[in-house]
């Protein structure tokens, strides 16, 4: 019985978090009229992130859909802690629509910005530059822990390994884009957690 309540949540987790994304990033595009090409990127980065985030979603989908498929990679868990992960997936995928309607019609699959993109420093980009890449690792981290699947949460960690390497790239075209407006801004932010002094 735990076993179908933990991949409910997977399921909620998952589509709630994706329905989140695809809306904001849909309605982005559809507002702006603009596709941001993915032509600047960095194509071993690039590619490094969607192979790994394709292998991440059909592995959550194979456990949704047969869960002993995945059993080769099960890390042993107490059902406590995959709880405390629930928990964890449901708070994030608060944080991901607060994420997303505050970047609003800025929001990008690429390091290159929108040509009318706004500098967006209010909600959690008030305290972090790059809120969208922690809000992502905790929301599928915490799929990896309610899969009980160390598969899954290693390539969470691999494609937030990547993003980071790919968060020099992106900041440099926010710094052409916004120039000294940016500077002030990455002054006063961190990159990925607050800076508290």
């Amino acid at each position: 019985m735990d076993e179908i309540l933990f991949r409910i949540s997977v399921a909620i987790v998952l589509f709630g978090s994706s329905a989140i994304s695809i809306y904001y990033r849909r309605k982005a595009n559809l507002d702006t009229g603009e596709t941001v090409s993915t032509e600047e990127e960095n194509k071993i980065v690039f590619l490094t992130i969607r192979l790994s985030a394709l292998a991440a979603v059909l592995s959550m989908l194979t456990y949704l859909l047969s869960p002993s498929w995945m059993n080769w990679s099960k890390m042993g868990l107490l059902e406590p802690i995959r709880w405390v992960g629930v928990m964890i997936g449901f708070i994030f995928v608060g944080l991901c629509y607060w994420v997303f309607s505050s970047i609003g019609d800025s929001i990008t699959t690429t390091v290159a910005t929108r040509h009318e993109a706004k500098l967006i420093t209010s909600g959690p980009y008030r305290w972090v530059r790059h809120p969208l890449y922690i809000v992502g690792l905790g929301t599928f981290g915490s799929i990896g822990v309610i899969a009980d699947n160390w598969f899954i949460a290693g390539l969470i960690v691999l494609i937030f390994i990547t993003l980071i390497i790919r968060t020099k790239d992106e900041e440099e075209h926010l710094i052409a884009k916004f120039g000294d407006e940016y500077r002030e801004y990455m002054k006063r932010t961190g990159r990925f957690i607050p800076k508290f002094f």
